[in-house]
């Protein structure tokens, strides 16, 4: 990934040194929430045939998938007034800070990339209220991101300047 996409690396080793998330766990995080797409947005297609729209399932958003209250909480507590859901460095950063405030608030360590995830799917509050219990597929997700972040993690020991 240094080769192919060296402004994400640094930009992920950044928010590692900053908010203490491994690369791995972003890596994985992103992954799962948008495959790596600026402009990933949830839909679900409503109507029949040349009459077919997609229709947003929330306000979630860009590589993180973030939703408007979170990221504009994100915005106030950061001062990051011109960050941007489609730019990979923001979105990694806004996965650090958001991660980072769960271990403060929830005690989930950083390099937890299972709970963290299913915080990072239900909020904060919800991990805390344990909505995910309720999801049963929810687990499962959060099982396939932490084992990604697991293959994410050995790759990158492979990595010389890691």
């Amino acid at each position: 990934m240094q080769e192919e996409k060296p402004g994400w690396f640094a930009a992920m080793r950044k928010t590692e040194e900053k908010w203490g998330v491994p690369v791995a766990v972003q890596l994985a995080t992103i992954a799962r929430e948008s495959s790596f797409r600026a402009d990933a947005r949830p839909t679900k297609r409503v109507g029949s045939s040349i009459f077919a729209r997609d229709v947003p399932l929330s306000s979630a958003y860009g590589y993180a998938q973030a939703i408007d209250g979170t990221w504009e909480g994100y915005i106030s507590d950061t001062g990051r007034r011109g960050a941007d859901r489609e730019d990979f460095s923001d979105a990694s950063d806004f996965i650090g800070w958001y991660m980072n405030s769960n271990a403060r608030v929830n005690g989930v360590p950083v390099t937890d990339a299972y709970n963290q995830y299913l915080a990072f799917h239900e909020g904060k509050a919800g991990f805390a209220r344990g909505s995910y219990r309720k999801k049963t597929w929810l687990p499962g997700v959060a099982r396939d991101v932490q084992n990604w972040a697991g293959i994410y993690h050995r790759q990158l020991m492979t990595c010389s300047s890691y």
